[in-house]
């Protein structure tokens, strides 16, 4: 319900010409738009092009007041940009047959949900690494996210060799899955 709300508040917004309601729907949008065009023979200044018609055309249409919205504003923009994506490949010749055939094509409604499944993954995994604790957090972010080696992490943490720094970052990341799991397990009933 509080979803529902928010998505006629930012509507609304939109109407008035509200600012933050602008900067809302591009800032929970926008990616995802991007991601479609540049990855359906497209570039980011297309995806610019083709998500602002797409505000456009949500903007014209909340102004009408006769507008009624019955899906989320994601889904909306998402077909939108969409349909306008594939009619300028048409016009460019550039028009892909994958893209357009729709048996396997995923319908909107599904990718949406699947795009939202991997983001609650990634909230979990954050809150996973963030309960891990320390010396096991720097460790792992040492090695994946800084790209360290394992005879830098030893001489940093102060393991006596990067046999042992490597032993230790093995128990951190079993003991970070054991985290994730018992989490996404209970997230998931």
């Amino acid at each position: 319900m509080k979803s529902e709300n928010n998505e006629k508040t930012l509507l609304q917004g939109l109407a008035r010409s509200d600012k933050k309601a602008v900067e809302t729907i591009y800032r929970e949008n926008y990616n995802m738009i991007q991601s479609l065009i540049i990855n359906n023979n497209g570039s980011a200044d297309d995806a610019k092009d083709i998500f602002q018609e797409a505000m456009i055309v949500l903007y014209e249409k909340t102004r009408s007041g006769t507008f009624e919205l019955n899906c989320r504003i994601q889904t909306y923009i998402y077909s939108v940009c969409r349909r306008l994506w594939l009619k300028r490949l048409q016009q460019l010749n550039r028009y892909s047959p994958e893209v357009t055939d729709t048996v396997e094509t995923v319908p909107v409604e599904e990718e949406i949900e699947d795009i939202e499944r991997k983001n609650a993954e990634f909230e979990m995994m954050d809150k996973a690494i963030d309960s891990l604790g320390e010396p096991c957090r720097s460790l792992l972010e040492a090695y994946y996210l800084k790209k360290k080696s394992m005879i830098e992490i030893a001489a940093d943490f102060g393991y006596t060799n990067a046999d042992n720094a490597k032993t230790q970052k093995y128990k951190c990341l079993m003991r970070l899955k054991k985290i994730f799991f018992s989490q996404y397990k209970n997230g998931n009933q």
